[in-house]
């Protein structure tokens, strides 16, 4: 929904960007260490993040989580990196899904299952859907915590206006509205396609429009020639298609999403529409000026296709955000990552925060702090598409395994530089997820 995540740098992108004030170690040997807890950085979700670790090093001078962060693809490598070679961090932020699981079959982390049944208030607190992408083979591996992240489609309000257009209903409609935009010099979305994983959600919405949820579930249950589905072939014709048209911001395969740059077309007027996780709000309203507060900024769920099997209401993203702890970790390392889980994540101080940047975080019992918020109209319509959807697809390069990931985020670089036919995606596809 999070979001938000994503590509191979290699080992000389994986140094840290930057370290939280609460953190004084650097990356290395988990144990003999600290406490050591990495995550993503990038505002306002680093800023609370950080605090939230504060707050607990401030509650609990005798146990200190050393924090550091990184930018969102080098960081995939660096964790996946550092797993394999048994220097994990005490704590390992995550998407959970098919990476998860990878960590579990290894042995790489604490299975919290007894935990969770020891400490049912932790649990209770917690949106029931979020422990879906935490679970595997029906144990909890864990944390869920911060905010629920359905991707949403984000539309200039100024411009549709300067143009005389109004916001699509369809698919159809999106593809109607590509030369006017074009025609005008203002690009119909914004793309950052290099970190390809952004690509990515224009396919998982065309799956799940043109031939329901069920689609992509074969694929995760590894049936044979799964991607070879009609309805996959459909959707990813379609998206080729639009790449063809010119709908995407020219050079979108050298513009990348850690930059925000995708953002800035935005609510600058270059670009008319972007397809973007929930916690693009927030990022747009720290740096687009008055583009959020002047009621500039417009958002929708993704249409229907006509003809699609797909319900309207279903909606793809991230149902929260994970929290491992590593197998590796000494009992003490261990038992303070415990202790943060119960009495440092998702606390009130850190729940306002969330709402404060635009966000809908997982706990329950938060409708009037929703509410009251001067984001209120934008965490509803969040809330809305979480509680009502009736399938919330997990992203897939979540959903499946890092190796598979990695091909098919390859492979969608490469779908929408028209460098391969749907056909051939299809079937680089079907020889690394068919069973």
């Amino acid at each position: 929904m999070t979001l938000s995540r994503r590509t191979l740098l290699g080992l000389a992108a994986s140094v840290p960007v930057s370290t939280a004030l609460s953190g004084c170690g650097s990356p290395g040997p988990n144990k003999g260490s600290g406490t050591l807890y990495w995550y993503l950085n990038g505002q306002p979700q680093e800023g609370v993040r950080a605090s939230a670790v504060k707050a607990f090093n401030k509650a609990h001078p005798n146990e200190q989580i050393k924090d550091t962060t990184y930018q969102n693809d080098a960081y995939k490598t660096k964790i996946k990196t550092a797993i394999g070679a048994g220097r994990a961090p005490t704590i390992i932020w995550g998407w959970g899904g098919g990476t998860l699981r990878t960590y579990v079959e290894a042995g790489q982390v604490e299975d919290l299952t007894s935990w969770f049944d020891e400490h049912s208030e932790v649990k209770q607190r917690l949106f029931p859907a979020s422990f879906g992408a935490a679970t595997v083979d029906g144990k909890i591996y864990a944390m869920p915590c911060e905010t629920v992240q359905p991707i949403i489609l984000y539309y200039n309000k100024k411009v549709f206006d300067q143009v005389g257009v109004k916001p699509p209903k369809s698919w159809g409609d999106i593809m109607a509205l590509v030369p006017r935009f074009n025609a005008r010099g203002i690009a119909p979305f914004a793309l950052g396609g290099q970190s390809r994983w952004t690509n990515m959600m224009w396919l998982e919405f065309l799956f799940d429009r043109i031939g329901g949820p069920g689609v992509f579930q074969a694929i995760i249950e590894g049936e044979k020639n799964a991607w070879s589905n009609p309805d996959a072939i459909a959707a990813l014709t379609k998206v080729q298609e639009l790449v063809k048209a010119h709908g995407f911001i020219k050079g979108f395969s050298s513009i990348t999403a850690d930059s925000n740059a995708d953002q800035a077309l935005l609510y600058t007027g270059r670009a008319a529409m972007m397809l973007h996780g929930a916690w693009s709000y927030g990022i747009q309203k720290a740096d687009g000026g008055d583009f959020v507060s002047s009621g500039a900024l417009g958002y929708m769920t993704f249409p229907p296709v006509e003809g699609g099997k797909g319900d309207p209401s279903d909606t793809v993203g991230n149902p929260a955000q994970y929290l491992s702890i590593s197998s590796k970790a000494s009992a003490d390392q261990k038992k303070i990552a415990k202790d943060f889980f119960t009495t440092g994540v998702l606390q009130d101080e850190e729940v306002k925060k969330w709402i404060d940047n635009g966000s809908v975080p997982i706990r329950l019992g938060t409708e009037k702090l929703l509410a009251a918020s001067k984001s209120a109209d934008f965490l509803q319509f969040t809330y809305n598409i979480a509680s009502t959807a009736k399938s919330f697809g997990q992203s897939w390069d979540q959903a499946l395994s890092p190796t598979a990931a990695e091909t098919l985020l390859n492979n969608i670089a490469k779908l929408f530089q028209i460098s391969i036919s749907p056909q051939q995606f299809a079937s680089n596809l079907n020889a690394i997820t068919s069973k």
